[in-house]
């Protein structure tokens, strides 16, 4: 017994070398550039590619990330309802407070507020995966061109406040009309800097807006479910406001 808890840590090690050493290999340096207009006019091609003044002009959406978090989205009042087990908060964004249910039932006090910053944890991240584009200039980002190791120049946008994570940036490749096709990231919970994902299977609101379905890497993927908007609650199910409460 002793010899096989031997050979299962030996293993192990040798597992452990062999994912920090890839992940060594696969690391990027973020490269460097410099704050110029003409990085600021890619980032307004790109804007008119997923047309964010239709997204600006969608009140309400839906979708689900990666199979585990379920949202609806009022984003005209800055209200979410996030579900996920068998939890789900009520967040107001602006505030980040709100109400959490658990099985159906309200909890209060410290579990409350732990569940409303898991909310909003999640939300942060996850809508960041539906709308990036729209939000590259967002309070404190700043954008540069910038090429990468294999000379490819791309939109480097940088975001020192705001959201769950500041200081992560992002390096976007867009196509000729300025659509993106995938983007690199340099962001404190992934240690591998550089880590490229696509942005793929758009599909256009019928505001006009364009949000991707699917995001592809070497690693795993990242899908964007149940995508839908709407003017009113109705359109998703719901028979009253959810966010009455709330108000």
């Amino acid at each position: 017994m002793k010899k096989i808890f031997k050979w299962l840590g030996i293993l192990l090690l040798f597992l452990i070398i062999i994912i920090v050493g890839l992940g060594f290999y696969a690391h990027e340096s973020k490269p460097v550039g410099k704050i110029t207009p003409e990085a600021d006019a890619m980032a307004q091609k790109m804007l008119a590619a997923v047309d964010k003044p239709a997204w600006d002009s969608t009140q309400w959406v839906q979708w689900t990330f990666r199979g585990a978090h379920d949202f609806l989205w009022d984003k005209s009042r800055n209200f979410v309802k996030i579900n996920w087990d068998d939890n789900e908060v009520l967040l107001h964004t602006k505030s980040v407070t709100g109400k959490a249910f658990k099985n159906g039932k309200a909890v209060t006090g410290d579990d409350a507020n732990e569940m409303v910053q898991t909310a909003w944890a999640y939300f942060c991240n996850d809508s960041f995966w539906m709308n990036a584009p729209f939000k590259a200039f967002d309070p404190g980002t700043s954008r540069r061109l910038v090429t990468d190791k294999d000379g490819r120049e791309g939109l480097m946008v940088s975001y020192e406040s705001g959201g769950t994570t500041p200081g992560d940036s992002y390096l976007w490749f867009l196509d000729s009309d300025g659509l993106p096709t995938s983007y690199k990231m340099w962001v404190s919970i992934i240690p591998i800097g550089g880590l490229e994902f696509t942005w793929e299977d758009w599909k256009t609101l019928p505001t006009g807006a364009k949000v991707a379905q699917m995001h592809e890497s070497s690693l795993f993927p990242i899908p964007i479910d149940n995508l839908k908007s709407g003017e009113n609650f109705g359109e998703f199910g719901e028979t009253s406001d959810p966010f009455i409460d709330l108000k």
